[in-house]
């Protein structure tokens, strides 16, 4: 089973350079004070120490596919340990031939290639509540029996800074974190206002149209998994959940 990590001087002794250099390239992102990162709750997530970390090989690889299903899986098991505030961050070993040529349009396909990957070794039946049409404003990714939110950061994102990773990254939410964070009304929507501006700041574009909150009647999670570095977007989600069923048959 992959290892997950915490950022604590320990772990980081056991890490591989190009995992160190990626996690500490990370951590000055959520400690810069002068250029603060947009999503609160995920500040306070790694202020309070309560991420965890994993590292998989070359994203275009099967076996990329296979470490991150292995630490979706082994984090499920234990995320409600780790706090109100958790998220799994997998950075993948990303080669040099890829950070200059590859466009956003090919992260993306690369991306919605290992959700569908993920799905297909998935031991764990869709929870039934959840819609399969992604085009259902209540779908959203599962893995694992678990609900996710998916947030991807590629080299390619310059002018959406808040989505720009030198390493290939994927940042993974359950649902319940996002459920505890909204249940105050009134400090939920303070909240989102704050982020709302750091945004402006943050990105010199602006904020994405298809920025949304869950259960909205217009809202389509997987819109918001992969933002292009404009204001534009996929018109069909390129997710086959429907691909592993036709494997069984």
């Amino acid at each position: 089973m992959k290892k997950l990590y915490q950022n604590n001087p320990s772990d980081m002794k056991l890490l591989e350079p190009w995992q160190r250099n990626a996690l500490e390239r990370f951590t000055a992102k959520m400690k810069d004070k002068e250029w603060p990162f947009p999503c609160i709750p995920a500040t306070q997530g790694f202020a309070l120490n309560q991420f965890r970390y994993g590292f998989a090989g070359d994203p275009r690889s099967v076996k990329a596919i296979e470490e991150l299903g292995e630490m979706m899986a082994n984090y499920t098991e234990s995320a409600r340990e780790y706090g109100k505030y958790t998220s799994l961050l997998v950075f993948f070993e990303t080669p040099f031939e890829l950070k200059e040529p590859l466009s956003i349009d090919q992260w993306e396909q690369l991306f919605w290639r290992q959700l569908n990957g993920l799905a297909q070794i998935d031991e764990i039946e869709w929870p039934a509540q959840i819609p399969s049409d992604p085009h259902h404003p209540l779908w959203e990714f599962c893995f694992h029996g678990e609900r996710y939110f998916i947030y991807c950061g590629t080299p390619a994102h310059i002018d959406r800074k808040s989505r720009h990773s030198d390493e290939y990254l994927l940042a993974i939410t359950p649902r319940w974190v996002l459920e505890e964070f909204g249940k105050q009304d009134e400090y939920a929507r303070k909240i989102k206002s704050q982020v709302r501006k750091r945004l402006e700041n943050y990105d010199s574009i602006n904020i994405h149209p298809d920025l949304n909150s869950y259960g909205n009647p217009e809202n389509y999670e997987w819109k918001q998994y992969f933002l292009h570095d404009d204001d534009t977007a996929l018109s069909k989600c390129p997710f086959h959940r429907s691909l592993k069923a036709a494997k069984k048959i």
